[in-house]
């Protein structure tokens, strides 16, 4: 188990992506930041369970942030499943969730406004982070915008590419246009041999990985 995985001062924040509450407690025993808890992640992941949550939130020192995404595929959502995703919302709230992690689009692959700045609403003052979704959006530049406008707290990012590295120059790109108006999370492809060097070419506060914790 890796014993000192933060740097000074606690920059960069690790994020440790934790589909497990086996990994969630790897995570908190070694010394990350946050886990963004979530089931699935073969499929890209879903919301964890009820039960997952209350007992990261009630048993851990880290915070938790969960994404709440009620089934694989787009980020485009029936009426029927924004009310789900809502309810998932409020039950994180009451609990005294961190901050959920969500995404929506149109068909178009443009961010949908409406329903991302209602979730805003409804989380606080949990905050949001706008996940991977971000990645498939045709102008990435405007859908920053858009997404700051909305209210979010941070952007999840590989930079529009498979991996973070891969996708270094966008995320360079994505975090000077930002301005400090919106947290960049950079995530995918990230391990404890990397986030370093990725952190100094991006200028990234935040990372987050599966591989940023030795179980």
């Amino acid at each position: 188990m890796h014993s000192n995985i933060k740097m000074k001062n606690s920059v960069p924040i690790i994020e440790v992506c934790a589909a497990t509450l086996v990994t969630a407690m790897a995570a908190d025993k070694s010394g990350a930041d946050r886990i963004e808890l979530c089931r699935n992640i073969e499929n890209g992941g879903t919301t964890p369970s009820y039960d997952n949550i209350a007992y990261c939130v009630n048993n851990l020192n880290l915070k938790t942030n969960v994404l709440v995404r009620p089934r694989a595929g787009n980020f485009v959502y029936s009426d029927a499943e924004f009310e789900l995703i809502k309810n998932d919302v409020l039950f994180c709230k009451n609990l005294g969730v961190n901050a959920v992690v969500v995404g929506f689009l149109h068909n178009d692959f443009t961010i949908d406004i409406e329903k991302t700045s209602e979730i805003v609403t409804l989380a606080k003052p949990m905050e949001v982070t706008f996940h991977r979704a971000f990645d498939v959006c045709t102008d990435w530049k405007i859908a920053l915008e858009q997404i700051i406008q909305c209210g979010c707290t941070r952007i999840l990012t590989s930079g529009q590419k498979p991996t973070a590295i891969e996708g270094v120059e966008t995320i360079k790109d994505i975090v000077k246009q930002a301005e400090n108006r919106i947290i960049i999370l950079a995530g995918s492809g990230i391990t404890m041999e990397n986030y370093l060097q990725l952190v100094k070419d991006t200028g990234v506060k935040e990372v987050h990985g599966t591989k940023l914790v030795i179980n």
